[in-house]
């Protein structure tokens, strides 16, 4: 809408925002981790489906022990047992806190009540701002450890089930549309949006086999397509375009979202046919003249294995290397500074899905101080402009390109006669 409407809020209005889709990171990663993922991973589960597998943790020293304070792998497991380990029930209470953190910042959760055209709701109060750091500093020390308990469980289990890295193992093909926008250089115009694109505190970028292929929003926006495969809907490619090129000129195809018409067909399911009410979303790959079915590994991977490729984002608190991401985080109440590293793997799959999510957390909470400076900057400075008017214009397109925390998300709208054509 930012893009279609030409309005660009103010840049308090974007830290605001990126404020609260850190906590909300926070927030569904965890909750998913450690009371969801961890369930197959925990004492009760692994005694019951592979009791060798256990006994051989209750043996195996815990690497990370200094940092989360439990001795042995099994110990670690049994912390994760659903409704009783003492890790489970922790979790369950940071979410709560992330997720008051959320609604400081934009409203209702889990679909945000104070994000408009143009800007927030949300008054930029100082005592917004030091709520939210008062439950950010809250959760640090559990962030910190649970890092060194993924990674103590994780590395176990290669080690005791060789094999296992086979386990989800999939071709590496991921896609990352950004997140987190820097308010200096986004405009929301279309014409700049490769440039904005590439200065997102997460990197945009499609990797084939490892190897990025484009971090332009503009090449993302054009190769995406909708394909019906075995879905219960009518074509629409003899229907009418609404957008036949782009506000660069570029072409734009018939299976493009900003083309796209639903046409329900309901019929009886049909494995050899049509069974689904779920279309094929893919990204047109012109050099191999392929339509690619991207995976976004849970959201975390592919943000974390972008970023790493790219090495464009440079903060005091995230630093991607070209082949890592090193995330520092300040002292908290019981763990003191510490910089951590997520390295590109050699496997996209299950536990690399996995690990991916913890660390993501603990990227999510450093940027939340780098955004929680920048917010405090423009109050002290007196810059609390929260919303930009606009007017809604005759015929516009618009795209808009962001991380959902389990993946991607992208939005495209065609206005015509100031109103929704598609």
């Amino acid at each position: 809408q930012q893009m279609a409407y030409g309005v660009k809020p103010p840049r308090l209005a974007d830290t605001i925002v990126n404020l609260g889709e850190a906590a909300e990171y926070m927030f569904d990663h965890t909750i998913f981790q450690d009371n969801m993922v961890f369930v197959d991973f925990c004492e009760a589960m692994v005694k019951a489906t592979n009791p060798g597998v256990l006994a051989r943790a209750e043996r195996t020293k815990a690497r990370g022990g200094r940092i989360h304070g439990y001795r042995t792998v099994a110990d670690i497991m049994r912390a994760y047992n659903p409704f009783e380990g003492e890790v489970y029930k922790e979790s369950l209470r940071i979410s709560r806190v992330t997720r008051e953190m959320f609604c400081l910042m934009e409203g209702r959760h889990v679909h945000p009540s104070t994000l408009y055209p143009g800007g927030v709701g949300t008054m930029p109060e100082p005592t917004t701002f030091t709520d939210y750091l008062s439950r950010l500093l809250r959760v640090i020390d559990f962030v910190k450890r649970a890092v060194a308990m993924n990674d103590d469980v994780f590395d176990f289990f290669y080690e005791a089930l060789p094999g296992y890295e086979e386990v989800g193992r999939r071709r590496t093909l991921l896609g990352c549309w950004g997140a987190w926008q820097d308010p200096d250089v986004c405009d929301y115009r279309y014409e700049t949006m490769g440039d904005w694109g590439r200065a997102m505190y997460v990197t945009p970028g499609i990797i084939v086999d490892g190897k990025l292929l484009t971090n332009d929003l503009v090449d993302i926006n054009l190769g995406m397509r909708i394909l019906l495969g075995s879905s219960y809907y009518d074509d629409w490619a003899t229907e009418e375009p609404f957008v036949t090129h782009d506000p660069l000129g570029n072409p734009v195809d018939m299976r493009h979202p900003w083309n796209q018409t639903t046409v329900p067909v309901p019929q009886k399911r049909n494995f050899d046919d049509k069974y689904s009410w779920v279309m094929s979303p893919r990204w047109y790959d012109r050099t191999s003249d392929q339509h690619l079915a991207l995976d976004t590994g849970g959201g975390a991977l592919a943000r974390l294995w972008s970023t790493a490729l790219n090495g464009l984002v440079d903060t005091p608190y995230v630093k991607a290397t070209g082949h890592s991401v090193r995330i520092s985080l300040p002292k908290s109440g019981q763990l003191p500074e510490m910089t951590l590293e997520w390295k590109i793997p050699q496997w996209s799959n299950t536990i690399e899905r996995d690990r991916a999510r913890p660390y993501f957390v603990t990227y999510s909470a450093a940027m939340a101080f780098f955004f929680l400076e920048r917010a405090m900057e423009h109050v002290r400075s007196g810059d609390t402009k929260i919303f930009e008017n606009y007017e809604v214009p005759d015929e516009a397109i618009g795209c808009g390109f962001h991380e959902a925390v389990r993946g991607v998300l992208p939005h495209h709208l065609v206005i015509k006669d100031k109103k929704i054509a598609n």
